[in-house]
């Protein structure tokens, strides 16, 4: 195979904060493709710097075992996947991009979408929500009425965390889902809960710091909503951890390292009866694409990631009131000229 390999970086239409006073204008990402003959497979990891990734330090592991990326003869993804798992294993957003292009190359392949080389049919898929950042009461209003959607996924964490749901139901009958990015008490999530059910919410994402597994348990069996266990279900091996604590998990490709873990993610959450979510990490189509092809194995989706973009790279998804739907071509079922 023959790799390349991209650094992007597109705005986003408007700011994105989250918890803890997280602000980004643009997503950097990377970008690469795996050519084998005439047929190349692409994957997207974007670097998020409050897990310490860069594009640039992707782009030097890449450069420092390049030759090894290339030479392995893709017989089938999940044994790639090994093979990149162990060959730069501090490096899972990397390998989540690798993976994923080696899944796009192997549906092309095999002249077929990744959804039906799963065997799964393309029915009960769910509907993708919209994300509303931290932001003034006014400008959040702004963001709805500029994307009218009937599911809104609210980042929250701050004092006025009632208030300003209050604010947002008096504009809309949409549901809310809200997601704390791990910035509640215990205390806070107690009392904040109840409430935030009353104002129509659906379900609440990490509420607590991730490493606060007693408090999460006392909360899962306290708590009238369900609640979504992010960052503290990040590899395959935090799922089970997330029994008896969460009512169900939020998968991050990039985070878990790829298309392949999260297979596996997916069906031992099954066999724990958790509910699952597959979350975005603001991927432009590319990586959004592969988030896509998993949706009749989801309960919920977070796949906004292109919505929130002022530009993209690519194309092939289609979002309509929220409903997603892929192109009905092999692999990723995507298009782009970035390497052009």
């Amino acid at each position: 195979m023959k790799l390349y390999y991209k650094k992007i970086n597109l705005p986003f239409e408007y700011p994105f904060t989250i918890s803890g006073g997280r602000t980004k204008t643009h997503q950097p990402s990377l970008i690469v493709a795996l050519q084998l003959g005439n047929l190349i497979g692409y994957g997207e990891a974007p670097a998020i710097t409050y897990y310490n990734i860069t594009v640039e330090q992707m782009i030097a592991d890449i450069e420092s075992r390049k030759n090894a990326i290339e030479k392995f003869a893709l017989t089938t993804p999940e044994r790639y996947w090994h093979y990149l798992h162990h060959l730069i294993p501090s490096s899972p957003f990397l390998v989540c991009a690798l993976d994923m292009a080696a899944w796009d190359l192997f549906g092309k392949m095999h002249n077929q979408p990744l959804y039906k080389l799963w065997n799964t049919e393309w029915k009960n898929t769910p509907i993708t929500d919209y994300t509303i950042g931290i932001d003034s009461i006014e400008k959040m209003v702004e963001k709805m009425q500029a994307h009218p959607s009937s599911i809104y996924k609210i980042k929250v964490g701050t004092g006025d965390d009632i208030a300003t749901i209050e604010a947002l139901r008096k504009h809309t009958n949409a549901i809310f889902r809200v997601d704390a990015n791990a910035g509640w008490t215990i205390n806070e999530a107690i009392e904040k809960i109840p409430l935030l059910k009353n104002l129509g919410v659906e379900l609440v994402e990490q509420p607590l710091a991730k490493d606060e597994w007693s408090e999460m348990k006392f909360l899962y069996e306290h708590s009238s909503l369900p609640l979504f266990a992010d960052e503290s279900c990040v590899f395959e091996n935090d799922v089970i951890k997330c029994f008896e604590c969460f009512h169900g998990i939020n998968i991050k490709l990039v985070k878990c390292s790829g298309i392949t873990p999260a297979l596996r993610m997916i069906e031992e959450a099954k066999k724990l009866n958790l509910k699952i979510m597959m979350g975005s990490m603001n991927e432009c189509t590319i990586g959004s694409a592969a988030i896509a092809h998993f949706l009749p194995q989801l309960d919920y989706v977070d796949m906004d990631g292109p919505l929130l973009l002022k530009e993209d790279i690519a194309s092939g998804l289609q979002y309509e009131n929220g409903k997603v739907s892929v192109a009905d071509k092999p692999g990723l079922g995507i298009q782009t000229n970035v390497f052009d």
